[in-house]
């Protein structure tokens, strides 16, 4: 293994930490006279090629849903500010009305979309059952939570907006009541539900003030609750509350209940009326400046306004009913009784929980979601398996990070030897980007320290497929690359890696799995350890023949080393860690990315929940 850096104790000390960019490239291309290695100059102008293959179609939807947004915005903006059904009403509100409906039609299409991202059963029956879902389509899915999060700030952004021109809209009809504008405001301000005339003002007396439509209205009080649901939600979603205070998080994101129940009723109130006699013979030119003919000439009848028929549920009904089955779906698995088979307790604050269900099927690198009533009735949490699809069990390592972990190991720690641990619901299996890494040729399998779990599934998977001599393995390159802080965390793992490494060599297949591990954090005791031990056969810190490196990968060398290993094949780049890590790894995959269909292309996926 070669690195830019310092050999110190016995020891090499990884200094090129530099991020390159993407205007270069390493790779060896193959011309008509030889080999030659391209050029910077040639990498820049195709640059947007290799841009495209990674992350194209993931644009291209984002751009599709932002027209939707555009044209709805647009087409209920001119309805509103040039329709001939509104024109009487824009002469009470002004572009405040157009300002305020517009607004409302696109959170409608979006109320519509933010469920379906986070119906996980619907995402993994799309993603397992559907043949024309095809690998470039699922890694969309994978982007999941990140739809979820755009649409929410969408609704976000359209509920400032509606909240604004309505109060400027409830002004206005306080002001027409009044009389401060007008005689044409103030007559159709006068109009009542009498006879054969209609209201158009909500405003219908003088004791009405802007408050109090705001406080008594259907539409006003079911607003404020919405509104107020809305910036609980959201500001509970803040990353610095979701990573310290998940439960605040966990329990007020279920105010979506409220938010919807709300959003359904709101337009009963219909407090925006348009007019109902508006096409000929009515002739707005001539009676809107003739009011005293209203009811007196054909032209002119009194005018008739009514309230738009609220149309919010039937954008959101089909999502909600999705949605119910959704949890009815989760509570059923709930219900379903789960067998503790084996309890561990790695010296590095991990618990193995190894867990039998009836009826359980699950595929590598996917994830459950793990409810204890013994810590908390509501709150679920997503854990990756690290089991394989072959074992008659699926298992789980949790770390302990925050309040529900710890206390779920301070439990485990006080059961008696042998004894069952606490009663646990389990909902999943659901489906992540992992579940492709048999679809590739060459995959490159990226963890950073817990987040190497899903890796753990895969490559448990290769050791069942090896030993049963399965012809359906297409996978024939594997790169595994874990960076931890601590030498306990590779304990766990590296009984595995050694099964592997030995079951390779006896298959001669040693060059099969190529795996890396890096410790990114010791001190100098440690350092002094590894060097008195610097000439041993296996590495002193996980006993494997592949030594341990210190400090982070160079991942320009290693996307290079790949180029050159596979210059022909599809390489499949997963990850489970940090975001400032995927952002790096998206970028080596776009830099390192032949756009000749005949040379090597790196696709990017990541772990989500």
């Amino acid at each position: 293994m070669q690195f830019d850096g310092l050999y110190f104790l016995g020891i090499t000390l990884t200094t090129d930490l530099k991020w390159v960019g993407f205007e270069q490239v390493h790779c060896i291309k193959t011309t008509g006279n030889g080999l030659k290695t391209s050029s910077g100059g040639w990498q820049k102008s195709f640059k947007m090629g290799n841009w495209i293959i990674n992350h194209g179609l993931t644009y291209f939807i984002l751009v599709v849903w932002m027209a939707i947004n555009i044209f709805i915005f647009v087409w209920f903006y001119f309805l509103y500010d040039l329709g001939d059904r509104f024109f009487y009403t824009r002469h009470l509100l002004g572009s405040a009305l157009a300002w305020a409906r517009a607004p409302a039609a696109v959170l409608n299409f979006n109320c519509l979309l933010i469920l379906l991202p986070v119906c996980r059963n619907l995402l993994s029956l799309v993603r397992g059952s559907f043949v024309c879902c095809g690998r470039t389509m699922r890694k969309q899915l994978d982007k999941n939570i990140s739809f979820h999060k755009l649409v929410a700030y969408m609704i976000g952004l359209m509920t400032a907006v509606h909240i604004i021109a309505h109060l400027l809209n409830v002004e206005r009809y306080y002001n027409s009541w009044h009389g401060e504008y007008d005689a044409l405001s103030m007559a159709l301000s006068r109009l009542n539900d009498s006879g054969n005339t209609t209201y158009l003002n909500p405003i219908r007396s003088t004791t009405t003030t802007p408050n109090l439509l705001v406080f008594t209205t259907i539409a006003g009080i079911t607003g404020v609750i919405i509104t107020l649901a809305l910036i609980l939600m959201i500001t509970s979603s803040m990353e610095v509350i979701r990573r310290s205070y998940f439960e605040v998080f966990w329990f007020t994101h279920h105010l979506f209940i409220v938010f919807f129940a709300g959003l359904v009723i709101h337009g009963a109130g219909r407090i925006v009326r348009s007019q109902t006699n508006a096409n000929p013979p009515y002739n707005i030119t001539f009676c809107k400046d003739h009011i005293e003919d209203w009811g007196k000439k054909k032209m002119c009848p009194v005018p008739q306004f009514a309230g738009g028929f609220p149309q919010t549920w039937m954008w959101v009904i089909g999502p909600m009913v999705l949605y119910v089955c959704e949890r009815l779906l989760r509570f059923i698995r709930y219900i379903q009784a789960v067998k503790y088979r084996k309890i561990v307790i790695r010296p590095s604050k991990v618990l193995e929980l190894q867990l039998v269900k009836n009826g359980f099927k699950m595929d590598v690198g996917q994830y459950v979601f793990l409810n204890c009533p013994a810590i908390s009735q509501l709150e679920w949490h997503p854990f990756t398996m690290t089991s394989a699809p072959e074992e008659d069990f699926f298992s789980v390592h949790i770390r302990s990070v925050g309040d529900w972990t710890q206390k779920l190991i301070s439990i485990v720690e006080q059961l008696p030897e042998g004894a069952q641990g606490p009663k646990m619901g389990v909902d999943g299996p659901f489906g992540t980007a992992s579940e492709d890494v048999f679809d590739y040729e060459v995959a490159m399998l990226v963890g950073a320290g817990i987040g190497v779990t899903p890796f753990a599934s895969i490559l448990k998977s290769i050791w069942y497929k090896f030993k049963d001599s399965n012809p359906k393995l297409r996978t024939r390159k594997i790169y595994f690359y874990w960076l931890c802080r601590e030498t306990h965390a590779f304990e766990w793992f590296a009984d595995l890696l050694q099964v592997l490494e030995r079951e390779m060599e006896e298959r001669g297949m040693g060059d099969f799995l190529t795996y890396k591990l890096y410790l990114t954090g010791w001190d100098q005791s440690h350092a002094t350890h590894v060097m008195v031990h610097a000439d041993a056969d296996t590495d002193v810190v996980t006993g494997l023949k592949q030594k341990t490196n210190y400090g982070r990968p160079n991942w320009d060398k290693e996307f290079e080393q790949v180029c050159q290993e596979n210059p022909t094949s599809v390489v499949g780049t997963f990850l489970c860690g940090p975001v400032v890590l995927a952002t790096v790894l998206s970028k080596k995959c776009v830099k390192y990315t032949d756009v000749d269909p005949r040379k090597t292309k790196f696709y990017f996926n990541k772990e989500n929940f």
